[in-house]
């Protein structure tokens, strides 16, 4: 075992539904909605931006476990935006019990994603949550059950959901104007430098309630030097980029194939952490393929700049893609990254179609709220579908063992564009000057739907069942 690494409104991509709950119903019923910001460094700052920005949004609160980033964020608030009397809270669970709060946005870290959104929610809150939604399959199902069973709005944060120049593709193509479509791709060539190694476990900074910080985690020692944002690649929390950016592009490869409100037959999973001696633990490279109607799902992870090139500009890319889509039809492809742009080209790259425009994705989800429904395409069923090919794919590897390369070539039966992903990562390694390398070959996962099968659906499943402390645990648990 290896270590663990202007929406269109057609009814193809679009609708909403109506909130049942009475709590749904009564917050932000006053014409405005008061929105505590959770976690404030880093994403969160778009977060607090995006209330300050919307006209029947109030921010009346923050909450961060770090208390000196809390205290920056206030004077901020006081200084630039003129904006007084902030509550403030260490606790995420103090936050969701106050009755004078209706929503909240999470920028946390990974692990602590679902236990806030789910808490919110049972408390009668609405929440919006950054990417992943989950840490794991099974509390991704959870969320999901929870936005049924409660009622409030959770959004997930995919902002491509929000763009018009997605929906706007997918609608003409959906028309069959490229035919069928045959394979949906997604990039993460992004670089990431080693996080380093320590000797020996370090103290969390003076500031941080290490405690609250861990949630439902075990209060494990701290081995990173960099406490704030390098546990995205410690699996205890985070969920390496695959987990990270991944969720982006596996939601647009979901959407083009209609957004299937089930896991996948199969997942296949290949590769790991390569070019460090750290104190990561999750894949820097890897290629996911989703066995998935009515089209495969094929996506890469790349994390290693080539050697000698900076690490701004020394990534590869795929048709002029290195963080986005790639999405394959008969007729040609449908590209794109961020920034509110796609365009449709044929067979010959020529350009055909291009589309643009975007709207803020969280304002979104502050007119659900504000409104009572809830998008279709924003759901909290759509993030954790998304969430868990992620997911799916780092128990396989966890579960799989290292092979030479054609010997990996030779057990994919057929599957010539997975060889080739193979053969470029390959490449990728050796430009690295680490040809050498043995990938990892994933345990071939398989599942009915909604729960692992198979001959390693057992192993699979025990992965995905995390310890959650005492008064850190799911509310519909």
């Amino acid at each position: 075992m290896m270590n663990r690494r202007k929406l269109l409104r057609s009814s193809a991509f679009a609708g909403t539904y109506s909130l049942l709950s009475p709590f749904a119903k009564a917050a932000g019923s006053n014409g405005e909605l008061r929105v505590v910001v959770i976690g404030v460094k880093g994403r969160g700052s778009n977060h607090i931006n995006a209330v300050i920005s919307h006209k029947k949004a109030r921010l009346v609160g923050l909450c961060d476990i770090d208390s000196d980033q809390l205290k920056r964020r206030v004077v901020e608030m006081e200084k630039r935006h003129k904006i007084t009397g902030l509550k403030t809270y260490s606790d995420y669970r103090k936050v969701c019990e106050d009755e004078n709060v209706d929503a909240v946005c999470i920028a946390t870290t990974n692990h602590t994603h679902t236990v806030i959104a789910l808490t919110a929610a049972a408390n009668g809150k609405h929440a919006y949550t950054e990417k992943p939604v989950s840490h794991n399959v099974w509390e991704g199902q959870k969320l999901a059950d929870g936005q049924a069973k409660y009622g409030t709005v959770i959004q997930h944060g995919f902002q491509r959901r929000s763009e018009t120049c997605w929906a706007e593709a997918f609608a003409w193509l959906k028309e069959g104007n490229f035919g069928k479509l045959t394979l949906a791709r997604g990039f993460c060539y992004k670089p990431r430098k080693s996080i380093g190694k320590v000797g020996a476990p370090v103290e969390a900074p003076k500031t941080v309630n290490y405690d609250l910080w861990s949630g439902p985690r075990k209060v494990l020692p701290i081995r990173r030097n960099q406490f704030h944002y390098d546990w995205h690649w410690q699996s205890p929390y985070g969920n390496g980029d695959l987990g990270n950016q991944g969720p982006h592009q596996l939601d647009v490869c979901r959407w083009a194939l209609g957004d299937p409100m089930e896991l996948p037959p199969a997942i296949l999973s290949i590769g790991g952490r390569y070019g460090y001696d750290d104190d990561g633990d999750t894949a820097n490279t890897q290629i996911l393929y989703v066995d998935q109607k009515p089209a495969p799902i094929l996506f890469e992870v790349r994390g290693l700049p080539k050697k000698g090139l900076n690490w701004k500009n020394g990534m590869p890319n795929y048709r002029g893609v290195t963080i986005g889509n790639v999405i394959e039809y008969e007729g040609g492809s449908l590209l794109g990254g961020h920034g509110a742009s796609c365009k449709i080209v044929d067979k010959d790259g020529k350009l055909v179609k291009e589309f643009k425009g975007g709207q803020n994705h969280i304002h979104n989800f502050f007119e659900a709220c504000l409104n009572g429904k809830q998008s279709a395409l924003h759901n909290a069923a759509n993030g954790h579908y998304s969430a868990a090919l992620a997911h799916i794919g780092a128990h396989a590897l966890s579960l799989g063992k290292e092979l030479p390369a054609e010997q990996i070539k030779a057990s994919l039966k057929g599957r010539a564009k997975v060889a080739d992903a193979v053969d470029r990562m390959m490449a990728h390694f050796e430009a690295n000057g680490i040809g050498a390398t043995k990938p990892g070959l994933g345990a071939p996962l398989t599942t009915d739907g909604k729960k692992f099968t198979g001959e390693f659906g057992a192993a699979a499943t025990k992965l995905d069942r995390e310890h959650y402390r005492e008064g850190h645990t799911l509310p519909n648990a």
